[in-house]
């Protein structure tokens, strides 16, 4: 299977993974054959890339490195906690809320982990064709996924992962206290709105450090994720060693998976996209050993990815290297401008001179 903007979706495309919506109902089961109404309907979703089966890429499967049921628990999980505190009137009562809910998310959160650890494969999202009707929950399950990778690759043990992941699954819990106009708002924010926007940074602290049964460190995840190495963050405009180091991780792992989520004003970008974004800030916006930590533990390329190669050809992602994000095997499909009469495979790890150049996104309908 390869992987496929929606932009270029042809009718009889066959689906290679299935869809499914936040509650885990299937919405397009893998092998039906696209037509012209359901690929309009992905296109609406919002859903920027799918899989789809052909010869030259029979055998390649992408893998999801959290099991269907993991995810679906976890965001329904999210999503009520998230929705019972947004129901309550003061910070309070609010943070009764969190403290109902914080052994179920502790469990969560040790589930996760396990299922990461027991993954021989890198970290892929973009692999896991789910759609839901909120951003917030699901971009609070992939920034958890994302930062215990993080912290595992950087060698945190069991209680400090913990940690890391209980303030990164609830990073976000303060925007349950912004208006939903603006929260839910289609388009570009004014700078009132944006400012409103920063409040919940505050929130989240607020609520979080008055629950009794969760670490001050969890409140301070919430304050700090928006904060940068050069001051330029907020809330409080901290400098380097003035932010936490979980702050530092969660707000790596915040900016790559809010740039690679599709938006209505914004187009996904795909990984390698995002984690330039991530260079360009590494040793003054973020932290430049989390960068790399997040390098080496996520599939940058991911499996049935469209690549070009320096010398030319083309050729398909289908096998990781993993700890080297950027190295992986490829299929080659194309060379000479011609598709090759039998597809064969190179590992960029071995052939150090080979380098992956271009994925531009209109090669993904070739």
């Amino acid at each position: 299977m390869r992987l496929i903007s929606t932009e270029y979706l042809n009718p009889g495309n066959i689906l290679g993974k299935t869809i499914y919506n936040g509650s885990k109902h299937v919405l397009l089961q893998e092998g039906i054959a696209l037509n012209e109404r359901m690929i309009a309907r992905l296109k609406e979703l919002g859903i920027p890339f799918v899989y789809i089966e052909d010869s030259l890429t029979e055998g390649i499967e992408a893998k999801s490195t959290i099991s269907e049921q993991t995810r679906a628990e976890s965001i329904a999980t999210i999503q009520k906690a998230f929705m019972e505190i947004g129901e309550q009137e003061s910070l309070i009562n609010s943070s009764f809320v969190i403290e109902k809910a914080a052994k179920k998310l502790g469990a969560l959160i040790r589930n996760i982990m396990s299922e990461i650890k027991s993954n021989d494969n890198l970290l892929t999202i973009l692999s896991d064709m789910y759609i839901h009707d909120s951003y917030i929950f699901i971009h609070s399950f992939h920034v958890t996924l994302y930062s215990l990778a993080i912290g595992m690759q950087l060698n945190l043990s069991q209680k400090q992962l913990e940690i890391l992941g209980m303030g990164s699954i609830l990073h976000d819990v303060g925007k349950t206290k912004i208006p939903l106009d603006i929260l839910l708002k289609p388009g570009r924010l004014t700078e009132l709105e944006y400012e409103e926007i920063k409040k919940h940074a505050e929130h989240g602290f607020h609520i979080l450090k008055k629950a009794g049964t969760v670490p001050l460190l969890v409140a301070h995840c919430a304050f700090q994720h928006h904060e940068r190495l050069n001051g330029s963050g907020y809330p409080r405009g901290l400098i380097g060693s003035e932010i936490h180091y979980y702050g530092k991780i969660i707000a790596v792992a915040d900016v790559f998976d809010a740039v690679t989520s599709n938006r209505v004003y914004r187009k996904a970008m795909l990984p390698h996209e995002g984690l330039e974004i991530l260079y360009s800030g590494s040793g003054s916006l973020f932290d430049q050993k989390i960068v790399e930590a997040f390098r080496k533990s996520v599939a940058i390329y991911p499996i049935g990815l469209t690549v070009v190669l320096n010398d030319g050809r083309i050729g398909v992602v289908s096998r990781q290297n993993v700890g080297v994000s950027d190295r992986p095997v490829v299929r080659i499909i194309e060379e000479n401008n011609k598709i090759v009469t039998e597809v064969y495979e190179v590992d960029l790890l071995k052939k150090m001179d080979v380098l992956i150049v271009d994925c531009d996104k209109t090669l993904l309908s070739k």
